[in-house]
């Protein structure tokens, strides 16, 4: 099985702490999304043959696109691979773009999961982000979303920033609690160079962010879907049981997949590939026969480390066996240097595989990055 990705690089305005590749301008949106046709055509081969069972349209704000548009490039995806009767189809959506219209459009469309960015259910911290929808908007999306039959919905919350009070982290919590929705994605803010976040704090028109502020909302989020029955099956994302993204999932545990569209990435075991992050030379480049992409053949080392970074996000956790398979004893030298953090309760062992434990999971990224190779 593989996954597609389809980056569609519009927004209707920049949010002030993304680093993602996108335009405000729609002006050559034809012109792309026929060189997206094209790159397809070009990298029908990549995924050498494998069964599609997964097809992620992210961005910018895909949601941005018509239900024609979308059948479009997935007309394109079904003729050119074997897609799975069961795949799981996702869009990435804003709730201002969720009206009762668009919803009926998207029905005419094989989507069957929307990812809704709703970041928060406050006006003033929506308008910190410049977010380009209102609070009102993100509950009514949802509920809209839901009565024309879209019950696999994920909603995207964010914590960790100045305006967020623990008392107003609690409310956004339950307020998706309350809409009853069967998978949540929640991100630490974090302040990425070349955005207007950073810009604004470097100038001290912003404070910085809080780490303490931050771990002790996460903290209170993983207690809180514990109780609601949901189960943290990576390091930001909970759902109800058998409710995983497929699509995501398949990136932590490696599976190949093709991205189409400027920025986006590939992966197809033995390499990466990503595409150039600007759209007017990924469009003429297409125009010219040619996929504007650099590409990395992946060592022995890099697949180690990469299967250490992913694997210990997720609670299938890392399976010292597989890492053998990688590199034949590489568990040797990789044990002595977990030994610290087994002795700080931040990982543990069953069996033959390696978790991180609750207090382990504010370190993550740091633990990782201690095993690496």
């Amino acid at each position: 099985m593989a996954g597609i990705y389809l980056h569609i690089p519009f927004c209707k305005k920049a949010c002030h702490y993304c680093d993602f590749h996108f335009s405000t301008s729609l002006k050559y949106k034809d012109e792309l999304l026929q060189a997206m046709l094209k790159e397809l055509e070009l990298q029908k081969t990549y995924l050498q043959g494998e069964t599609i069972e997964t097809i992620y349209f992210g961005g910018g704000t895909p949601s941005l696109l018509s239900g024609a548009e979308l059948n479009m490039l997935l007309d394109a995806v079904t003729r050119l691979h074997t897609v799975a009767s069961n795949a799981e189809i996702t869009l990435e959506a804003n709730p201002d773009d969720l009206d009762k219209a668009k919803i009926n459009d998207l029905r005419h469309t094989p989507v069957n999961r929307f990812s809704i960015g709703i970041q928060s259910f406050f006006d003033d911290d929506l308008l910190w982000m410049n977010r380009a929808h209102e609070a009102r908007e993100a509950e009514a999306s949802v509920m809209r979303a839901q009565d024309a039959g879209f019950e696999n919905i994920t909603v995207d919350l964010i914590y960790g920033y100045p305006l967020l009070t623990d008392t107003k982290w609690k409310h956004n919590i339950e307020k998706v609690f309350g809409l009853d929705v069967p998978h949540v994605s929640a991100y630490s803010m974090t302040v990425e160079p070349q955005t207007a976040l950073a810009s604004f704090i470097s100038k001290n028109k912003q404070p910085p962010m809080n780490e303490q502020q931050s771990a002790a909302q996460f903290t209170y989020l993983i207690d809180a879907m514990e109780k609601q029955g949901f189960e943290q099956y990576e390091i930001s994302n909970f759902c109800k049981p058998g409710h995983y993204s497929r699509h995501n999932s398949n990136y932590w545990r490696g599976v190949k997949y093709r991205g189409i569209g400027p920025s986006a990435h590939s992966f197809n075991g033995e390499t990466r590939q990503w595409n150039v992050a600007n759209n007017a030379k990924y469009t003429q480049s297409l125009e010219l026969g040619t996929i504007p992409a650099e590409t990395e053949v992946l060592t022995e080392k890099d697949r180690l480390n990469e299967y250490i970074m992913t694997s210990l996000r997720t609670m299938w956790g890392l399976d010292i066996g597989k890492l053998n398979q990688i590199a034949a004893g590489a568990t040797d030298e990789l044990l002595p240097r977990a030994a610290e953090f087994f002795e700080r309760e931040w990982l543990s062992q069953k069996e033959r595989t390696l978790y991180l434990t609750p207090q382990g999971k504010l370190y993550a990224d740091h633990i990782a990055s201690e095993l690496f190779f």
